[in-house]
């Protein structure tokens, strides 16, 4: 098991060695119980403040890892049974209505409400 934290209070910091080894500022790793590794999770969600934890460990999965992050904008996502870290992109609407590399044609024919041509 691999616990990155960043950004936390000493506190939980301090906590953490009970358990793992720090090996470089904020990186900890060791090899816990699954019961164990749940309840360190559970003091990092209520201990952290503002700062940031990612948690890789085994598990029974095709890639043999899971992950866990609070406070960052990456995001394990499911992509077709394998996790990805991803980072959650803008929205549509932020970006004046069209998406990155849509050229100027389309972008009006979207804005006279007609239909895309296939592959768009």
């Amino acid at each position: 098991m691999v616990l990155v934290l960043s950004a936390v209070p000493e506190g939980l910091r301090g906590h953490v060695t009970r358990w793992l080894m720090e090996v470089s500022t904020g990186v900890y790793v060791g090899n816990v119980s699954p019961r164990v590794r749940d309840r360190l999770w559970d003091i990092v969600e209520e201990t952290m403040g503002g700062g940031r934890a990612t948690m890789v460990f085994s598990a029974r999965n095709e890639q043999g890892l899971a992950f866990r992050v609070l406070g960052d904008p990456w995001e394990p996502t499911d992509f077709e049974g394998l996790t990805l870290m991803m980072r959650p992109t803008a929205s549509v609407g932020e970006e004046g209505g069209s998406r990155p590399g849509m050229s100027k044609f389309q972008r009006y024919r979207r804005a006279r409400g007609q239909r895309p041509r296939s592959g768009d």
